[in-house]
């Protein structure tokens, strides 16, 4: 038995709407380069194949600071940055919205390039 003992977790006090709120004020925009893509098709090896709203498909890819934290499925909305050398075939993923943050991007006018495409 170890001498020590991991100290027991806080739980969380806030409700569930002030929890839902939390994540609708923190939702991350595209600066500079980066754009909102859609994932088409996974390809294996933390890359796929995502349609990006200027048009062109890449082949993205999870960097290893985020390859265990974030599970990416066909269909999910991603902040995409596009490679500097390469940048209109591959680029990098840098977030994954929540359904509650896609939302909250629509109703905000966002997202109007996902209207034109013909999936949504």
């Amino acid at each position: 038995m170890p001498a020590f003992r991991k100290p027991d977790r806080k739980k969380d006090d806030r409700t569930p709407e002030e929890i839902q709120q939390e994540e609708i004020r923190r939702v991350k925009l595209p600066r500079d380069k980066q754009l909102f893509g859609i994932v088409e098709q996974r390809t294996g090896g933390s890359r796929m194949k995502v349609r990006c709203f200027d048009g062109k498909t890449r082949i993205c890819r999870i960097p290893g600071r985020l390859k265990r934290g974030l599970w990416v499925r066909e269909g999910d909305l991603l902040l995409i940055e596009p490679w500097e050398f390469g940048g209109d075939e591959k680029g990098d993923v840098l977030f994954k919205y929540k359904p509650i943050q896609v939302s909250f991007l629509k109703a905000k006018g966002y997202l109007k390039a996902m209207d034109e495409m013909a999936e949504f």
